[in-house]
């Protein structure tokens, strides 16, 4: 497994494929949860990424069960802040809410320290500086080791970089966002930032939901039981941008889970890519996923096919 470091020099080198596990607690049991994570890990994917709010909260409580013996081979990522608020009359991003949600997500994961702790989504009542400052003096505790953002903008990632100099912050060495081949959004804007910043990228949706797995086809429903049946992300599929997708990765010898895999490996600004599993079979494939070592040819011809040129 390939390689990747999040938070510079002499920061964490963590596996180019990561584990997202917004499906335990909700589409995955206890069980099922170490099931995937054992699998994870003998896949050699160390980066594993929930959230206080994932499955109710048992996202966090069946990984904490799941680690034991285990926490030191995975680097340990953990969000708060989307909606939950521990304090009363305290806001998402503030300094009191953030050491009780850590807390609680400490005991559940039954760790002393996370090792990446990402504020969810921004917080407009609160100040970014007074935000990073209270993860500062978390990091000074020894209870995280970094600290990164989901849902930035260009200009709130901006923003909170030049806060965190302004302050002699480290600041964000993350930034977690959707991004595929298919949504590219944060292209303009917060990459070239996240770039210019030394921050590197954690693309979650790496394969569209699965759409980028070639599992679904056109005028079929979706496999009982998987994450789109039902959905309707995909009633609103481009079938015509994925069959042209998976044609040229078959032309070159792969199939679409791995051009797509590929193709965010490819992007200079990614760390670990986050992808999903509720079966420990998609792990040995995840990780395999990335043997594609895209040419800047290859990745202009995809431009084109996804443009549909």
């Amino acid at each position: 497994m390939d390689k990747r470091i999040i938070g510079g020099a002499g920061g964490l080198d963590v596996s180019l494929v990561g584990l997202g596990c917004n499906a335990f607690g909700k589409r995955v049991d206890e069980k099922g949860t170490h099931a995937v994570m054992d699998a994870a890990i003998d896949a050699e994917i160390d980066f594993f990424d929930t959230a206080e709010s994932y499955g109710g909260g048992n996202s966090e409580i069946y990984m904490g069960s799941g680690l034991k013996g285990k926490r030191d081979k995975v680097f340990l990522a953990s969000k708060f802040g989307n909606t939950i608020v521990h304090i009363d009359g305290k806001n998402r991003g503030s300094a009191e809410n953030i050491r009780a949600a850590l807390d609680k997500s400490l005991a559940k994961l039954q760790t002393d320290y996370i090792d990446l702790y990402q504020l969810h989504r921004p917080d407009y009542d609160t100040p970014i500086v007074d935000t990073m400052g209270a993860l500062e003096d978390l990091v000074t505790e020894g209870k995280i080791r970094y600290y990164g953002c989901s849902y930035f903008t260009g200009v709130q990632m901006q923003e909170a970089v030049d806060e965190a100099q302004r302050s002699g912050l480290r600041g964000f060495v993350t930034a977690q966002n959707a991004w595929n081949v298919l949504q590219r959004d944060i292209e303009p804007e917060l990459v070239p930032v996240c770039e210019a910043s030394g921050i590197t990228v954690l693309p979650y949706y790496p394969i569209a939901k699965g759409l980028l797995t070639g599992k679904y086809l056109r005028g079929k429903s979706a496999p009982a039981g998987s994450r789109l049946a039902d959905d309707a992300d995909l009633e609103n599929a481009d079938f015509d941008r994925l069959e042209r997708l998976d044609a040229y990765a078959r032309d070159h010898g792969h199939d679409l889970l791995t051009l797509a895999m590929s193709w965010l490996a490819a992007q200079p600004a990614t760390a670990s890519i986050i992808a999903g599993g509720s079966k420990p079979e998609q792990m040995t494939a995840n990780a395999s996923a990335t043997q594609w070592k895209m040419t800047v040819e290859n990745l202009r011809e995809i431009d084109a096919v996804v443009a549909g040129a």
